[in-house]
């Protein structure tokens, strides 16, 4: 681990005024923002992340699951994942949330992980995290060893020439079911940013993974009220029970009416180079009936554009059937 100067950020100007010092907010920024360290320690370790600068920002008010008086709910930025998955409108208003964050890593780390650092968790991909390898994630225009290499854990959904490595977080799978927002503060003012806007696809620039800038700062996360009647389920497929990343995973949020889904939103993960939303799936069952015909057809859509590589074709068929168990389950519910 390289040398670095250990800050704490008591207000929130101290610690965007601290970012934005940082010529980037990307991989090969000087300063980086700490919480609970799960992803970066070990990338600091690793020496992929090598910042001057790390400003702790545990101090922040932004540690409050709070319901909204327009019914939609706030989750700060510094929400422990063990806390927010055991929070009682979580569990009774979207379950799938609760789901996936209970899948993800081990009883350890969820009670240090936040969700603004669950947001930014970067991919496993084996040649991002060894300097040894050519990555174009981690130094642009190296190359990318992984497209001919050990890619079975790799993404099949949103890859480019230059890079296929994988979004890993289960959380952020079921926020983009859900439909969140993310809020942010920064040198340049306060915005909001819908989750599928927030993560990049990697096209000739996979170094640039999110929207933030430098000194930008994720304060809470928001989720819409839940429809009447909604359902939601999160689903992983992963080679052991605990502690491993997903081979493939699905979220759906669906409404039942007369039999017929409605308001349906398909998310996958472990097949994604950002978390994976499939509009062409939630095309394909919105108004239909519940059967096993109507679930496969959505598969097959959400999947007709993949791209596999050497060690994952797997993962295409492997995809469809966990999208086709979710959506049993969901609608099998009471």
């Amino acid at each position: 681990m390289e040398q670095f100067t250990f800050d704490r950020a008591t207000t929130f100007a101290q610690a965007i005024q601290a970012g934005a010092k940082s010529p980037t907010a990307q991989l090969g920024a000087t300063v980086r923002f700490v919480a609970g360290g799960t992803n970066l320690v070990d990338l600091m370790k690793l020496h992929v992340e090598t910042p001057e600068r790390v400003v702790d920002i545990n101090a922040l008010p932004l540690d409050k699951v709070e319901r909204q008086s327009n019914g939609t709910l706030r989750i700060g930025a510094l929400v422990r994942n063990s806390d927010l998955a055991r929070d009682p409108i979580v569990l009774r208003d979207y379950a799938v949330l609760s789901q996936a964050l209970l899948s993800g890593a081990s009883p350890q780390l969820r009670n240090m992980a936040t969700t603004g650092g669950n947001l930014l968790q970067r991919t496993r991909c084996v040649y991002f995290r060894d300097i040894a390898h050519a990555c174009n994630k981690r130094d642009p225009g190296s190359g990318c060893d992984a497209l001919e290499g050990h890619n079975r854990m790799l993404a099949i959904l949103g890859t480019s020439d230059s890079c296929i490595a994988t979004n890993p977080s289960d959380m952020n799978v079921a926020l983009t079911a859900l439909e969140a927002t993310i809020q942010i503060q920064g040198a340049n003012g306060n915005r909001t940013v819908p989750i599928g806007d927030f993560h990049l696809l990697p096209g000739t620039t996979p170094n640039r993974e999110t929207v933030l800038e430098p000194g930008d700062l994720i304060t809470s996360v928001t989720l819409p009220a839940p429809a009447p009647g909604a359902r939601s389920l999160y689903l992983k497929l992963r080679d052991r029970e605990a502690y491993e990343f997903a081979l493939a995973s699905a979220a759906v949020v669906a409404t039942i009416r007369a039999g017929a889904m409605t308001h349906v939103r398909i998310a996958l993960g472990g097949v994604g180079t950002k978390p994976w939303r499939s509009t062409e799936a939630e095309q394909a069952l919105e108004g239909k009936s519940v059967s096993p015909a109507t679930f496969r057809a959505a598969a097959e859509a959400a999947l007709k554009d993949a791209r596999p590589r050497s060690e994952n074709a797997f993962k295409v068929e492997l995809s469809k059937r966990c999208l086709v168990r979710a959506l049993t389950f969901a609608t099998a519910q009471a």
